[in-house]
């Protein structure tokens, strides 16, 4: 078995951009925007990227593709202790290969989401049977893997590996919104003209666009945020076309944050939770106790079931799964 190649750390120096406009770094489209972008936003990251476990060298692909599958929908701060637990238990993918995926299903905890945990150990499996337990560098083998999209094939690609992709994330898109298209806010779902932009923005060089890719994200984060943007923080405010045209409002439908009481979210997570804690199947009565209303608790239970998440078992009872 070979070793995984060890990424490129994200908190490393990045020589190439500093000196970069004019020197190969350019977006090919004779704008010149991407060169006027990369230097400032990569220089501000070298200064502000938050220290965060994924990024250092001994996090290695795998620690780079769990924290992708852990971060979406999902905030930092939730992710970091389930992740260090995670890492600790299973180190490689073959570690979690082994278990039961009803195992991954326990420990991911509350992130919420759970169908990532599936997913995960899905892809756990996947690269154990054909990549002799490493995470693949392709970006192609990536997306063959079941549970990894576009967006996470390129990131791990991108971060574990320093490949050249397009990493549209939403920060990336809300970044790439203002300072390009000089909207407020992207659309609901990432379009063609979206990542036309991106590639367009993309450096040429792989370790500048490894580079671009974690920094303009961390930018989205910190800075660029969906409300309350701190505008004097940002590296390319005076260039910035929303900033400039004095932030026009959003002129799309509005923006709706999701609702999670009394949906059947909360009571799929309520069912998960019993399980979750249980060592032995869980009878009907058990689930029954946690939601009062017996139609969205039967509706609840039936779409984890159909999910993969729940396994029910003779004589009413239920497990997470074991195959």
């Amino acid at each position: 078995m070979t070793a995984p190649t060890k990424p490129t750390p994200q908190s490393a120096t990045a020589t190439t951009a500093a000196t970069g406009a004019g020197t190969g770094t350019g977006t090919g489209t004779g704008t010149g925007t991407g060169e006027t972008l990369h230097t400032p936003v990569i220089a501000w990251f070298d200064a502000h990227a938050r220290d965060l476990p994924w990024r250092r060298p001994e996090a290695g692909p795998w620690g780079v593709m769990v924290s992708e599958f852990m971060l979406q929908q999902t905030p930092v701060n939730r992710v970091l202790p389930v992740y260090e637990q995670w890492l600790s238990r299973w180190p490689r993918p073959a570690d979690l290969a082994k278990e039961p995926p009803g195992e991954a299903v326990r420990a991911w905890g509350r992130l919420g989401y759970p169908r990532r945990a599936l997913r995960l150990h899905g892809a756990a499996v996947a690269i154990t049977e054909r990549h002799g337990g490493d995470v693949p560098a392709e970006h192609a083998q990536l997306l063959a893997l079941p549970g990894i999209g576009e967006y996470t094939a390129a990131a791990v690609a991108s971060f574990a590996y320093g490949r050249r992709h397009a990493v549209l994330d939403t920060n990336v898109r809300r970044v790439f919104a203002r300072a390009v298209t000089g909207v407020r806010y992207p659309p609901n779902a990432t379009t063609a003209a979206e990542r036309k932009l991106a590639r367009a923005l993309l450096p040429d060089s792989e370790r500048t666009a490894s580079r671009w890719a974690a920094a303009s994200m961390e930018l989205g984060a910190l800075v660029c945020t969906a409300k309350n943007e701190t505008c004097d923080r940002c590296p390319i405010a005076a260039r910035c076309a929303w900033r400039l045209a004095g932030k026009p409002e959003h002129e799309g439908p509005p923006r709706r944050g999701q609702t999670y009481a009394g949906t059947d979210r909360q009571v799929r997570g309520k069912l998960l939770a019993v399980l979750r804690e249980a060592v032995t199947p869980v009878p009907q009565a058990a689930l029954d106790r946690v939601w009062a209303e017996p139609v969205q608790r039967a509706r609840a239970l039936d779409g984890l079931v159909a999910d993969g998440l729940v396994e029910p078992l003779p004589g009413g009872l239920y497990q997470l799964p074991l195959t």
